[in-house]
């Protein structure tokens, strides 16, 4: 049974910055691709940003062109934690922000490529 925890979430103001944590439990993910969606009322989840934990080439990121350059997405292999590090939040990134992960290696966009879900964290951006 794997389950996925994320925390971090809150209210900020525009400009501001906030740090989601998504904490694995039941196995390691050390091997798992993961990433971070978004969906805000009314609106389809997005992809926001992904992480191939590939050791032996190195980690790889990628990111929608809408945080491209304001997020960033990390790991900690060890706590089986993944990061995503949020820096000039602005009132449209206000979301349900929802962690994922597969059973493989390899990321990617796509929502039906990750087997589970964490039950999201609310970050609401003021202006």
């Amino acid at each position: 049974q794997v389950q996925l925890v994320e925390s971090g979430g809150g209210l900020v103001q525009a400009g501001g910055s906030l740090r989601l944590s998504c904490a694995a439990s039941g196995r390691t993910f050390s091997r798992y691709g993961m990433g971070w969606f978004r969906q805000a009322p009314g609106k389809e989840r997005e992809f926001v940003a992904a992480i191939s934990w590939v050791g032996w080439i190195g980690d790889t990121t990628d990111y929608a062109k809408s945080v491209k350059g304001r997020f960033a997405i990390s790991r900690d292999s060890a706590k089986n934690t993944m990061y995503l590090q949020m820096n000039g939040l602005k009132p449209e990134d206000t979301a349900v922000y929802y962690c994922a992960a597969r059973t493989g290696p390899q990321a990617g966009r796509e929502e039906y490529l990750y087997d589970y879900w964490g039950q999201g964290t609310q970050v609401t951006v003021s202006s």
